[in-house]
């Protein structure tokens, strides 16, 4: 046992040993504060929590550190393992407590919720704020949206906020049945809900089979067309089963969870299985604590893993034995074969690609990979001809929507890692010396096809915040950026220029080009000058592959400068008024132009509707306000 120079409330714990009972069971420990810093499950309480008091110099660091911060011990005793180890989850969701290796919360996933409707709705969502069953999480929206559109071409469901007493457009272009108006039954409408709720939980077996003997029942009696509409989604459906099929369908309902680690982390893949197909497939990065060894860090994870995704499985495969797994919770498949092996096979292949981008992502990122940082700038130096390192990197981006709530944001790395004390924020003004703007060189716009040429308001906004942050850089002695990124092409590094001229500042500066499915795909630059000095006015594509570190750096500056901007936006958007085409009618309120973009959807669908549609929507009187205003406008 411990004395009072490790830890000076050692007698008062060394009396709750004594009491606690050889039971399975939960303990906390508690600090000074009262407040939980590490939760544990054991088969025998007495012996498992009296372990951490004795043979102290045995002990690693991180649980010597614990062991000294220990003021009071909790315990619940409980009747079985599995029992301890839920409670064990549960307490660790609660108190997030400081040694204990948990699971990122998982609220930034997306998720599937079909709500708790007379007539339900398929949501996606990444927060548990709408009653109804959750499906997922998945790994990310992509998945996610090719799934829900699967779902819209097979089945129809009403996708309205507010069900009104009329058919809308989604019922005459077949994408639901129209529940509001009475023109499909709820029997019938729940009975759709039941096959999506099918297909989320990847169940497809039996819709197959309904919907193969629907088909043949309909060419019976001889509904050939409605026969061949059955036959198509019978097709869509089993396309994506086969896409999403990696082994033979006979392996129903199985979890696969592998791990590696190394001294700070833990990676850790997890595959829910059904029918053969991978539902989804989520990573995880964990920090260790306590200098867990993979069996425990499993241990904890497991759980977590089946609750957070709502697994229905009973058994899991995994890379070893985890001991402290009740076998009542689930059953582990330790050395599997055939199919399970290539599952395990294919979780491992995922889980160390995981880790080699979470290292690389630090080595990006972390004053403790500095050396490999100062590589990457001096390879990016090079690259652009730059004078200096450039040790500070500063990166702007617009955010507006048609012009309305536009802001900027700009970023500062330094040394290749985020300074957010360096960050600012802008709400654009308008007031840019739009004159000097008009003389510029007019640029060929690689967006605007060949020789194509236009000056549109993200170029003045852009010029706007260039020209204050620098002019307020240089009257208050500020140290200048060793480079300077815009998130944009030719135009935009012209523009940034022209300021720059102007303010007589001399700054490089580099663009970030994407291509026509908004990914980012070229590095540009201006070419030197003929004389050697300074820089000229031809921009230079430079030659590096988006595999290229280097590369990476920079969209990791790029999204990052696009973050901070949309949040900022965002923010301001949300403090704003709200305001559309529909609140300049005379008469018309925000209140009347909300119910009818939620109703129709867009300021152009409104412009299709007749009077009574209007008159349906928000009574007469104000519909031929609205239908004699869009009227004028069409003329």
């Amino acid at each position: 046992m411990i004395d009072s120079s490790i830890n000076p409330n050692i007698d008062r714990i060394a009396l709750r040993l004594k009491t606690i009972p050889e039971s399975p069971g939960v303990y906390q420990h508690l600090d000074g504060e009262g407040k939980v810093i590490y939760v544990g499950k054991a088969r025998n309480l007495q012996r498992r929590v009296s372990s951490y008091f004795s043979h102290y110099d045995d002990k690693s660091p991180k649980i010597k550190m614990l062991v000294r911060s220990v003021r009071d011990i909790r315990v619940t005793v409980v009747a079985t393992e599995v029992d301890a180890l839920l409670l064990e989850n549960s307490l660790i969701k609660r108190y997030q407590p400081r040694y204990n290796s948990m699971l990122k919360d998982d609220k930034t996933y997306p998720y599937l919720c079909l709500t708790e409707e007379p007539f339900p709705r398929l949501l996606y969502t990444r927060r548990h704020t709408t009653k109804g069953q959750y499906f997922g999480p998945y790994p990310n929206g992509r998945i996610l949206r090719e799934l829900q559109d699967i779902i819209r071409q097979l089945f129809q469901y009403r996708t309205c906020d507010h069900m009104g007493k009329r058919p809308c457009m989604k019922h005459q272009i077949g994408l639901c049945g129209a529940p509001c108006a009475g023109l499909q039954s709820r029997e019938d409408y729940m009975a759709t809900i039941e096959d999506i709720r099918r297909i989320l939980k990847g169940d497809f077996g039996e819709i197959l089979e309904q919907m193969k003997a629907q088909m043949y029942a309909l060419a019976g009696e001889m509904r050939f067309e409605e026969a061949e509409a059955v036959k198509r989604k019978l097709r869509l459906l089993e396309e994506y089963q086969s896409r999403s099929t990696v082994v033979d369908t006979n392996v129903r309902d199985v979890d696969t969870v592998s791990i590696i680690s190394d001294e700070r982390y833990a990676y850790v893949n997890f595959m829910r299985i059904k029918h053969g197909a991978i539902i989804y497939s989520i990573n995880h990065e964990i920090k260790k604590q306590l200098d867990e060894s993979d069996a425990e860090i499993l241990s904890t994870v497991i759980p977590a893993l089946h609750e957070q995704t709502g697994s229905s499985a009973s058994e899991v495969i995994v890379p070893f034995e985890v001991p402290e797994l009740p076998a009542d919770y689930l059953r582990q498949t330790a050395e599997p074969r055939g199919d399970r092996r290539k599952l395990l096979e294919l979780s491992l292949r995922n889980v160390e690609s995981y880790q080699k981008q979470c290292r690389h992502q630090r080595a990006l990122t972390q004053g403790d990979a500095a050396p490999q940082a100062v590589r990457l700038l001096e390879r990016l130096q090079q690259a652009l001809g730059l004078p200096r390192l450039p040790m500070e990197i500063e990166c702007f981006d617009n955010s507006h929507i048609q012009g309305a709530y536009a802001v900027a944001g700009m970023v500062r790395f330094t040394g290749g890692k985020p300074n957010r004390k360096e960050y600012r924020k802008f709400n654009i003004r308008g007031d840019v010396e739009t004159s000097r703007l008009q003389d510029l060189e007019t640029t060929r716009l690689r967006d605007n096809g060949a020789g194509g040429h236009r000056l549109n308001d993200d170029y003045g906004s852009m010029a706007e915040v260039v020209e204050r942050r620098y002019r307020r850089l240089a009257e208050e002695g500020g140290a200048m950026p060793d480079l300077l990124i815009v998130d944009g092409g030719e135009g935009q590094m012209h523009m940034a220029r022209e300021v720059l001229d102007r303010l007589k500042i001399e700054l490089p500066i580099a663009g970030l080009a994407k291509d026509d499915r908004h990914r980012t795909n070229e590095l540009l630059c201006f070419a030197k000058a003929a004389d050697g000095k300074g820089y000229g006015t031809e921009v230079r594509v430079v030659q590096m592959k988006p595999t290229d570190p280097v590369f990476h750096l920079l969209e990791q500056i790029q999204n990052e400068v696009h973050r901070f901007a949309i949040t900022f936006h965002k923010d301001k958007r949300s403090k704003g008024t709200f305001r559309t085409t529909l609140t300049d009618i005379p008469g018309i309120g925000e209140h009347t132009a909300h119910e009818l973009l939620l109703r129709f959807g867009s300021v152009k669908q409104i412009q299709l509707q007749t009077l009574d549609d209007l008159a349906a929507a928000i009574g007469p009187a104000k519909a031929r306000l609205v239908y004699e205003y869009v009227r004028r406008q069409e003329v």
